[in-house]
């Protein structure tokens, strides 16, 4: 594989080498000197089209901690404003040396476009497109859940709690079980996340109002449900995933998904009340960046079971195994 644009191009096999390469990457970052000399002399280019902080940050923090120099583009403040096309941005780049490009964009596939096309000759990071993919998201949510699951609960394919270290090689997820809720319409890292999880073995729920769910979901590998209640009892989750909910892109669509904030916080927010009704082991997660009292309260955003702060740091592990497996010569595996 010459690229990572979409967590549905890794198979079970290659999602848990990517894995075991981020807890390898993961494990340097606990020495004095973090940097690697790997990428040495190689240029990632992060292009970004979008706002973001934590997966630019990490993608940049990933890319400088394997010694590559970076070269960050933001569309504010650049000839994007001016009229300049993806195509001649991403030139201009090529012509500057680039031997990586990360990118971030509005318009669904975006990030296969820069890749085929035939416009640039490096490999193409999607670091999220539109309501579509973002692929690496995925990866550090499965490096999360899989540090934090462990096989053989008390109750027939229920999990336990794991012990928050590095998963054992080859450890993949079969038989946990995630429930994720919130906007799946607007959500490119709930596609993500049902393509990978289920590859690795995980069962998936998602659950949203009727207006939030995109129409065609019959070939999702999935369950759907608009009772986070009833999900939460059926289920027995060994996490549940809270989704932003992503109010621009429904003011840019008119509105009207849902008939007020507090209304849809009270059906599908997370709060004490369902935290407390999750399995004991059962963490958080939210990719963020979190509206608190809108999808989670600050109570469960904070409660000790969350974990989404380590998210951004297996964040950076994730990327840095990107990059690594498709940039390094002795890495270059997927």
């Amino acid at each position: 594989m010459r690229h990572l644009l979409s967590a549905k191009d890794l198979d079970h096999d290659e999602a848990v080498m990517v894995l075991d390469t981020a807890e390898a990457m993961a494990a340097t970052q606990r020495h004095a000197v973090k940097k690697l000399p790997t990428l040495r002399g190689k240029t990632v280019v992060n292009l970004f089209f979008e706002d973001s902080t934590r997966t630019r940050l990490s993608f940049e923090a990933a890319a400088k901690r394997l010694s590559a120099d970076v070269i960050n583009f933001s569309a504010k403040g650049s000839s994007v404003s001016k009229g300049e096309s993806l195509k001649d941005t991403a030139q201009t780049i090529m012509a500057m040396g680039a031997d990586a490009v990360v990118v971030r964009h509005s318009a669904c596939g975006a990030a296969h476009l820069l890749a085929h096309a035939g416009w640039i000759d490096v490999p193409v990071l999607n670091a999220g497109d539109g309501t579509h993919q973002h692929p690496t998201q995925a990866l550090l949510d499965a490096m999360t859940l899989r540090r934090w699951y462990a096989p053989g609960g008390p109750d027939s394919g229920a999990g336990r709690a794991g012990d928050g270290a590095p998963a054992p090689q080859g450890r993949d997820l079969a038989g946990a079980r995630v429930v994720i809720v919130g906007d799946i319409l607007h959500s490119r890292v709930a596609r993500s996340n049902v393509d990978l999880l289920t590859a690795l073995g995980a069962g998936v729920t998602l659950v949203a109002p009727p207006t939030l769910l995109p129409v065609g979901m019959e070939d999702w590998t999935c369950e759907v449900s608009y009772d986070l209640d009833e999900a939460l009892a059926l289920a027995r989750p060994d996490a549940v995933m809270m989704l932003r909910v992503q109010r621009e892109r429904m003011s840019a669509a008119g509105g009207g998904f849902f008939p007020s904030p507090d209304e849809y916080s009270q059906a599908y927010g997370l709060n004490l009340a369902r935290r407390a009704a999750m399995p004991e082991h059962a963490i958080v997660m939210h990719p963020g960046p979190m509206n608190r009292g809108l999808e989670i309260t600050a109570e469960a955003a904070d409660d000790p079971r969350s974990r989404v702060i380590e998210q951004v740091g297996n964040g950076v592990s994730v990327r840095m195994a990107a990059l690594y497996l498709l940039l390094a010569d002795e890495g270059n595996q997927l």
